[in-house]
């Protein structure tokens, strides 16, 4: 049932005043299924906006437990839920947010097996992970099952978004590129240091995953243009955004 209750009129009446969302565009959030990879950094700023916006169901994938260190930049989690699953700790933050929001739960990593199966149960994937193992495998199923994928990426004092649709043609009728197009291998390890190594600063992730729940929402209602061929940078240090296109191979 995708009507819109009194209730739900009142939470999302900033949403249903705009043209461009309105009560259509609402329900269409409302329908929507929506799968976050990763409950950490980058996954907590998009399950809380998300729920928010009224988004129909959250799929979390997730199979770490929260922990002290975590709490400077993954804002989903609290103190009192250290030690819990942070599936668990997510689920029950998203009904403090919105009780209308059903959340599944997918307590194990991603991998190249088990991705194609669970992909296919929702419309639209966001990759909040952290190496790149688990980015090619949701990148390469996404584009084998045709779903969107909202990618994006932090390091110490920067972040990337980009979106990938690679089985649509975009327009200037040439297909659109895919995740191997814009990164055609990983990088060797030890290159490209984690955050427990190298550091980062808290707020990098609420900006940089912010921005995808933004664009996650522009591809359910269908308004703007999402960023697909174009791969946003931001460098918080010169406070500066730029933009990089980049084409199928």
């Amino acid at each position: 049932m995708t009507t819109l209750t009194d209730e739900e009129l009142e939470r999302y009446a900033r949403h249903i005043v705009l043209p461009e969302i309105g009560g259509a565009g609402q329900q269409r959030l409302k329908r929507a299924r929506v799968l976050i990879i990763g409950a950490g950094g980058l996954g907590a700023p998009v399950l809380e906006y998300l729920a928010a916006a009224g988004v129909g169901t959250l799929g979390i994938v997730d199979d770490d437990n929260v922990s002290l260190s975590n709490l400077q930049r993954q804002v989903i989690h609290g103190t009192d839920t250290v030690g819990m699953a942070k599936t668990d700790s997510a689920r029950d933050a998203i009904a403090r947010i919105n009780p209308n929001v059903a959340v599944e739960l997918h307590k194990f990593r991603l991998t190249a097996d088990n991705a194609p199966a669970l992909i296919t149960c929702y419309d639209i994937v966001v990759d909040g992970s952290d190496n790149f193992e688990t980015r090619y495998a949701v990148a390469d199923a996404c584009a084998a099952g045709k779903r969107p994928l909202v990618h994006a990426a932090v390091g110490r004092f920067d972040g990337s978004v980009t979106v990938l649709k690679p089985f649509e043609t975009g327009a200037d009728g040439k297909p659109n590129p895919s995740y191997r197009d814009l990164f055609p291998e990983a990088p060797p390890p030890g290159l490209v240091p984690s955050c427990a190594v190298a550091g980062i600063v808290g707020a990098i992730t609420g900006v940089i995953g912010t921005l995808q729940a933004m664009e996650t929402i522009k591809l359910i209602t269908g308004i703007g243009e999402p960023l697909i061929g174009r791969l946003l940078l931001y460098d918080a240090l010169a406070a500066r955004f730029d933009i990089i296109r980049y084409k199928r191979n």
